[in-house]
């Protein structure tokens, strides 16, 4: 039995073994609707369907695979040490109009884990909203790769934390006898699919830096909000306070493969050895390399951020005339968080659609659209939720 969870919080599905296989088709070995859903590893009917459950199940962008089978030629100087590295790390500084430093690692929750790490000691905390991935996706990840650390979740609507939440925990220290926060962790766009425009972000780094903390993107959707934010990645990021990035390729049509993008070079500086010792330094960087140039050449990344978005928008429109769903949050990036009837959602899984229910406050459906989810995607998703009413 496959395992299906949900990436957002305590809402998984787990498998339950024993169980027998429900009448519908094989597709779904059982489907109990809040908060677990099974799926048979035969899934014929929407085998090569694109779906709603996640950016991650997308597969990869022309682009990316043409870069890496441009650069698949001869032998190339191991670890990073090669100019396709090279060159993917200077489209960073180009984009980011600054002299940053970008590293490449396998995915984001290694990426958070040692971009935290890099400004904490054993002693630290890392303060982030109640719903961010570092605080319910990552198993404690910044706890084990940097032993000692403590999460601490900050409350905040819509995924966003709150400046006052986050001065009150901050006035709430007890020096030695406590965890120091040293890191405040932003989720852009955040896993309830809303942002942080610049002015916020400056606003909750400016509080940060008067404790002495850094401030930690988690980025796995940045392109989304860049292209949300309608502003420069500059603008978004080091120009309001940002210390380091992490710019998410998966989601937005990378195979795998996160960069971790320092403005504070100073915290930079012991960092390929965390990814040394956390098995992250790739031997064959280029791969990883050659993925970003395939992406950020030409400006792809954002026009399929853009795309995404402008999917999520069709589909939120078209949901909102419903009379029976409910839209949960402000649809601002590439997710519609809404609230389908129960029987409904059993429908729709009859119908082959797959996606996560029971997410977040209010425990809603999660849809999101990728770099290629179409238009006729959307249409004939709610086509047949309206048929399934």
């Amino acid at each position: 039995m496959l395992t299906v969870r949900s990436e957002i919080g305590p809402y998984q599905a787990r498998g339950r073994p024993g169980r027998a296989a429900s009448k519908w088709s094989g597709v779904f070995l059982e489907a109990q609707l809040s908060p677990f859903h099974y799926v048979n590893l035969n899934m014929s009917i929407a085998e090569n369907r694109r779906q709603f459950a996640s950016d991650n199940n997308s597969g990869i962008c022309p682009e990316v695979l043409e870069a890496v089978r441009k650069f698949n030629l001869g032998h190339v100087v191991a670890y990073g040490s090669d100019e396709i590295t090279a060159k993917a790390e200077q489209y960073f500084r180009e984009i980011f109009e600054t002299d940053c430093v970008t590293y490449f690692v396998f995915n984001g929750t290694a990426a958070n884990s040692l971009a935290i790490g890099s400004f904490c000691s054993s002693h630290h905390s890392v303060l982030c909203h109640r719903f961010s991935h570092v605080e319910s996706d990552e198993c404690n990840a910044p706890g084990f790769l940097n032993q000692g650390l403590r999460i601490v979740p900050v409350e905040g609507a819509n995924g966003r934390i709150d400046p006052s939440n986050l001065q009150e925990i901050l006035r709430g220290g007890r020096l030695v006898h406590a965890s120091q926060p040293r890191v405040l962790s932003l989720t852009n766009s955040t896993e309830l699919g809303t942002l942080y425009r610049p002015d916020a972000i400056a606003e909750l780094a400016e509080i940060a830096k008067k404790n002495y903390l850094a401030v930690h993107v988690d980025g796995a959707r940045f392109a989304n909000g860049a292209a949300a934010a309608h502003c420069t990645p500059a603008e978004l990021t080091w120009k309001v306070g940002v210390d380091v990035l992490v710019f998410g390729g998966t989601k937005n049509g990378l195979a795998f493969g996160e960069a971790v993008v320092f403005f504070d070079k100073n915290a930079a500086a012991d960092f390929l050895y965390r990814m040394k010792q956390s098995g992250q330094l790739a031997s064959k960087m280029r791969f990883l390399a050659a993925q970003w140039i395939g992406l950020l050449s030409d400006g792809k990344w954002l026009r399929y951020a853009q795309h995404s978005n402008a999917m999520a928008e069709r589909l939120s429109s078209q949901l909102s005339q419903i009379e029976t769903i409910k839209i949960l949050f402000p649809r601002e990036a590439n997710a519609v968080f809404t609230k389908i009837p129960d029987p409904v959602v059993a429908r729709m899984y009859e119908r082959g659609w797959r996606f996560y229910t029971d997410v977040g406050p209010g425990g809603g459906a999660r849809l999101m659209c990728s770099w290629d989810t179409t238009e006729e995607d959307v249409d004939s998703f709610v086509k047949d939720l309206l048929a399934s009413r």
